[in-house]
């Protein structure tokens, strides 16, 4: 155990130190260019500083003091002439007569010296990525493994499974330029283009919605067919605890080949097989690697992982109920083209009956999928109730036909999102007003009854469970009248460790109460999905054939990386950004970390997105900034004369009120709003 903790510091305070170079590193090259152009240009450099204030470490060689700041917020090279702390020197004609000083060079010159920095930053974050794109780096794939159910991209016909190959005319190579790409897009319809997983093409217009902080069209990435990997922090197996895959003898990295004797190519085609057999134990045949006595894995020749065939059991996993049964809601999604839509379905309807059966007495409103599913390509009876008119609701029969889509293959995974119909395409809520208590069940035990509201579900855990599980899934859920789908979903996910707190607001005039209970499992019901194995996300790697292609491809990143960041600042401008997705100092210094986790090729476009970042940011007309003096500069060339020293004075001053009050922002962001 000591070993191991060792080992976890070890690690961790490896990767503050690469962090804390890699970043130093950025600031060094940035005031190396201007230091190297000013020494071209004989101006005299007193202080060549990484870091701000009192120096730890400080040696003169030369004219020039070298300093290691106790801040590490930047840097700065100081030119005679040239001090932002005192703008009047850039227009004092006496220390312009001094032949070494910065403000007595050229416009030409200066305009070199400001630009080097800048320069630099481009440089090394383009060297940056050549060496990544030569070295090869894993991103995440850009097919679709989930679709947002009511979201722009579910109500356009999009399913998991499809590819997405540009976004207003620009590629897409991985998962992040989906979202860089919507993110980034102008207020107003973005065209999505791509292919389903039979080969079809589509190109679609779509409107982004704002979630959170930023624009979304509703997808998310696929699986692969990779059992997670060991993380850092991390004190439990690959599967949630309490779930059945928790039982099973599954390594970290292990590659699922089949399940059931059936040969498994994608997640998607391992999700059907265990939807298929979901009542059932299955045969999982992985790949497992080998390892040493010391637990690392085996090589061969070529420094390929050496793996050998297993077989796991993994047992079915019920579905776990409290013994209440909710209310049906309207339609609140439909799909274009849908069956659904087709057939006269409308938003706003509510499905009263199934074929005679009443939806609340005869069926369970939150199992209306598999009814359809099970109907596949037969003709089912709809009974709708609409309100054609306020305080009159018709009552109307609709014939559909459901397609063949499992019924779980859009499952309510975000927060108030819908139930879904896949084989119609319609999401609907339920009603967070208990519709029935079954007689003997754990919410009768606790009291709850009928017409009882549900306003919070929270998870917990037993006594012994890993401290970490919970912290990495959603564990508490304001219901409203929206959210008890996706309450009642991850319960079933990652809530099988413990019992369920339920905040309930009585039908009577009794105050609201929360009761304790333990779901139990339902009889004949189960679970669709991994059972609670956790898998990795599915990766493509990206690598270049020869340098050539490694210097255009990393030639285009920077490019792209520039591009965004103006993209980034006009979206601020125009609110389709939210200000609250700034970072800070600190939640630049926790990314660095992370990354500097994920490998040398990760931490290496970390430090090349970092530069360009620097390069665009430090380049803005803002006083004090490298963009700053190049509008001076700029107005003395135009002008053939230097601006005043009033209007130099109050351009700094200002320029340093804005930056500092931004600093301010984005540290009370990275301290009390960030989720970095």
């Amino acid at each position: 155990m000591d070993f191991t903790l060792s080992l976890i510091n070890t690690t961790s305070l490896l990767n503050i130190l690469i962090a804390a170079i890699g970043l130093g590193m950025v600031v060094f090259f940035h005031e190396l260019g201007h230091f190297l152009v000013a020494k071209w240009c004989n101006v005299y450099v007193e202080r060549f500083s990484i870091g701000f204030g009192p120096a730890i470490w400080a040696r003169k060689y030369g004219e020039t003091e070298y300093v290691l700041g106790c801040l590490p917020l930047g840097g700065y090279v100081k030119m005679y002439g040239q001090d932002d702390m005192d703008p009047s020197q850039m227009t004092d004609e006496q220390v312009a007569a001094n032949p070494r000083a910065y403000s007595s060079k050229t416009v030409l010159q200066r305009m070199a010296i400001i630009s080097a920095g800048v320069i630099m930053n481009i440089i090394t974050g383009t060297m940056c990525f050549i060496l990544v794109f030569m070295w090869g780096i894993d991103k995440v794939d850009r097919v679709a493994g989930s679709v947002q159910v009511g979201k722009p991209a579910w109500r356009h016909g999009m399913r998991a499974g499809d590819t997405l190959t540009s976004i207003n005319g620009s590629p897409i190579e991985d998962f992040d330029d989906v979202t860089r790409h919507t993110a980034l897009s102008p207020r107003g319809p973005i065209r999505v283009t791509g292919f389903h997983d039979d080969g079809k093409t589509f190109d679609l217009s779509l409107e982004p919605e704002t979630f959170e902080i930023r624009r979304i069209i509703g997808v998310g990435p696929a699986y692969s067919l990779n059992v997670m990997d060991k993380s850092e922090g991390v004190d439990f197996g690959p599967a949630i605890p309490g779930s059945s895959a928790d039982s099973a003898k599954f390594h970290y990295g292990d590659q699922i080949v089949a399940v059931d004797g059936v040969k498994v190519e994608d997640s998607r085609q391992l999700f059907a097989v265990l939807n298929d057999h979901a009542a059932k134990a299955v045969q999982v045949e992985v790949l497992r690697k080998e390892v040493d006595e010391k637990g690392a894995p085996k090589l061969d020749d070529k420094g390929d992982v050496i793996r050998e065939t297993a077989t796991v059991e993994l047992p079915s996993q019920p579905f776990l109920g409290s013994g209440i049964k909710m209310g049906i809601g309207k339609i609140v999604a439909l799909q274009e083209g849908s069956v659904a839509a087709q057939a006269g379905l409308q938003v706003g309807d509510r499905i009263a009956k199934v074929n005679g059966q009443d939806v609340e007495r005869d069926l369970d409103p939150f199992r209306l999928t598999e009814i359809f599913s099970a109907n596949a390509g037969k003709e089912v009876i709809v009974t709708v109730t609409r309100d054609a008119v306020p305080g009159a609701p018709e009552t109307l029969d609709l014939v559909l036909t459901p397609e063949d889509r499992d019924p779980w293959s859009e499952p309510p995974t975000m927060t108030n999102s819908p139930l879904s119909i896949p084989s119609i395409g319609v999401g609907y809520h339920l009603v967070p007003t208990v519709f029935e208590v079954r007689e003997g069940s754990p919410a009768a035990a606790a009291g709850i009854k009928q017409r009882d509201t549900v306003t919070k579900l929270e998870l917990t855990k037993m006594p012994g469970v890993s401290k970490d599980v919970l912290n990495l899934f959603e564990t508490s859920f304001e219901i409203g009248e929206l959210n008890w789908a996706h309450a009642f979903w991850t319960m079933q996910e990652n809530g099988r460790s413990g019992p369920v707190k339920l905040t309930i607001k009585p039908a009577s005039a009794e105050a609201a109460k929360t009761v304790e209970l333990t779901p139990a499992p339902i009889e004949g019901w189960f679970v669709p999905t991994t059972r609670g194995l956790l898998l990795n996300v599915q990766h493509v790697e990206r690598k270049a054939k020869d340098f050539p292609e490694a210097v255009s491809m990393g030639v285009r990143y920077t490019i792209n990386s520039a591009q965004d960041i103006y993209l980034t600042l006009r979206g601020l401008f125009t609110r389709s950004i939210s200000p609250q997705g700034l970072s800070g100092p600190i939640g630049i210094a926790k990314l660095a970390y992370r990354f500097a986790g994920l490998g040398l090729a990760h931490f290496l476009l970390f430090i090349g997105l970092i530069s360009i970042n620097l390069a665009v940011i430090n380049f803005l007309p803002i006083p004090v900034l490298d963009g700053g003096h190049m509008v001076f500069l700029l107005w003395e060339g135009i002008f053939r004369r230097k601006p005043s020293e009033a209007v130099v004075i109050r351009a700094t001053y200002f320029g340093l009120a804005f930056l500092l009050s931004l600093f301010a922002f984005v540290i009370f962001q990275d301290l009390f709003i960030s989720k970095i």
